[in-house]
């Protein structure tokens, strides 16, 4: 998979058509459709006029690239804004809001698909179809009564992340998971239909897990023993959440579609432990981890340093660090990159200092996350003072990065972790905050789709032989190899 052609899918010969609906105080809602791009601003020559005070002439543009329809400020004098936060551009979702200064205009973006089969959904949906759109498409004609309104809104509540009113998000997927079950008899009809809501569904448990650890974060600052007791119990309920998720999966037959073989399963497994949606992955993602898995065994690298690490009990001290921060144990992989476990690796001299350690900080990030560098951190030499070569209080600390990342722009998504981890959160950074910010729209897949050609050949290299790793030690004899399962196997066994 080149990284410059790494999409999902093709991307389209002509841009399909994007909706806009305009909303200004004191005029009646106004709806255009373009297949080109347009302006959007007070002047005459604008192809959308809005005329609501603080809308600068030409505010912004509507534009097509890359396979997506964005939107641009053409340094406008109060800003362009999406979620509240002001852009410059940004590619826009399958509906989105913007406001035109303060406030000062609302304009809703709706970019449809052009498919004949979605089109016959509409048309002719089975009757538990028609029960799941008539609570969860806000685009439909029908009259909304209060009970679906109550369902709609606390699905909104899990996009925009309301920790209020956290409970009113759960209780909303709940009755997603249990409309599901409704309508699985029907799952060989309308597959594409169920697909997409599943995917809803990984994204919203992905949201949510976000949300639960902002709450876990403020409640363990603030030793508050009613709100630990109440996190505990959220949690369980994401977790029945994440259980009805898999068993949308069985009732789509998805690991049991005859296009699987048996790797192909453990590398879908792999790819969900790292937080990212089997449904939604490229079609040729699979074919480049098989790539990086025939690269590993063309080396005994691989064995070598799984053999020394469990020797050294490095994978239970590592899986169980992982796990104390709630993140997935194969994160244990990332550490076989950077080191090949050897404790006293040290790195290249670089303007950022020296890396040392089996996580191979930086001075920098290392003293951020409570490690001494030691008299030594200058010169590559190894020093028995610096706890960057400390294998626990060294795996403690790189948890806590992975953490940090993890929650904030990699936005649960395990593989921008990975990425951000080799190449400097601070430039993977700058990429990912103009994706749109949430989990459906900002993960590796969507990144490598947008930004294939930016990402360095380096960091594309260390995200596929860290995953193909992890894919590897989920069952190594099945690949070929010798040794068993690292994260699995009894210590002194080997």
């Amino acid at each position: 998979m080149d990284p410059k052609h790494s999409s999902s899918g093709e991307i389209p010969s002509e841009p399909p058509p994007v909706k806009v609906t305009i909303k200004e105080e004191g005029s009646a809602q106004r709806e255009f459709q373009f297949r080109k791009s347009f302006i959007i601003g007070r002047e005459d020559s604008c192809e959308v006029q809005v005329q609501a005070m603080g809308v600068s002439r030409q505010h912004a543009e509507v534009y097509y690239e890359k396979g997506r329809w964005w939107i641009k400020d053409l340094k406008s004098a109060n800003g362009t804004y999406i979620n509240g936060e002001k852009i410059e551009k940004i590619p826009l979702g399958s509906s989105t809001r913007v406001d035109l200064g303060t406030n000062n205009a609302e304009i809703f973006f709706s970019v449809e698909g052009f498919s004949s089969d979605a089109r016959t959904i509409r048309e002719k949906p089975p009757s538990v179809t028609q029960y799941v759109q008539r609570y969860f498409n806000e685009k439909s004609n029908e009259a909304a009564g209060e009970h679906t309104q109550l369902i709609r809104g606390a699905f909104r509540f899990v996009q925009k992340k309301q920790k209020k009113k956290y409970y009113l998000i759960i209780a909303g997927l709940v009755v997603i998971a249990m409309l599901i079950g409704a309508y699985s008899i029907y799952q060989y009809r309308q597959v594409q239909q169920q697909k997409m809501m599943a995917q809803q569904i990984f994204y919203s448990m992905k949201s949510l897990e976000l949300e639960l650890a902002q709450m876990r974060n403020e409640a363990e600052m603030q030793g508050n023993t009613k709100s630990l007791t109440q996190l505990s119990s959220t949690q369980t309920q994401r977790e029945e959440l994440s259980h009805s998720y898999d068993k949308l999966l069985d009732q789509l037959h998805f690991y049991e579609d005859a296009k699987w073989n048996e790797t192909d399963r453990i590398i879908l497994q792999v790819a969900r432990a790292f937080g990212e949606c089997e449904l939604g992955m490229p079609k040729d993602f699979l074919k480049e981890v098989y790539r990086y898995i025939k690269k590993w065994k063309s080396t005994s690298r691989l064995e070598n340093a799984l053999l020394r690490a469990i020797s050294n009990r490095y994978p239970e001290i590592i899986s169980r660090t992982m796990l104390e921060y709630h993140l997935p144990p194969q994160f244990f992989y990332l550490a076989l990159q950077e080191s090949d476990f050897i404790v006293q690796t040290i790195g290249p001299r670089t303007r950022f200092g020296i890396a040392k350690g089996i996580w191979q900080f930086i001075p920098a990030t290392a003293a951020r996350y409570g490690l001494s560098n030691g008299p030594l951190m200058g010169l590559r030499r190894y020093d028995p003072r610096d706890e960057r070569f400390d294998i626990g209080k060294s795996t403690e600390a790189a948890a806590r990065y992975i953490r940090d990342l993890y929650e904030s722009e990699a936005q649960a998504s395990g593989l921008l972790v990975i990425a951000s981890y080799n190449w400097g959160e601070r430039k993977m950074r700058d990429l990912i905050l103009q994706m749109p910010h949430n989990p459906q729209d900002r993960n590796f897949w969507e990144l490598l789709k947008i930004y294939g050609d930016e990402i360095p050949r380096e960091t594309y290299d260390y995200v596929f032989y860290i995953i193909s790793a992890a894919v590897i030690g989920e069952n190594p004899g099945i690949f070929g190899f010798a040794f068993n399962n690292p994260l699995t196997v009894t210590p002194g066994t080997p």
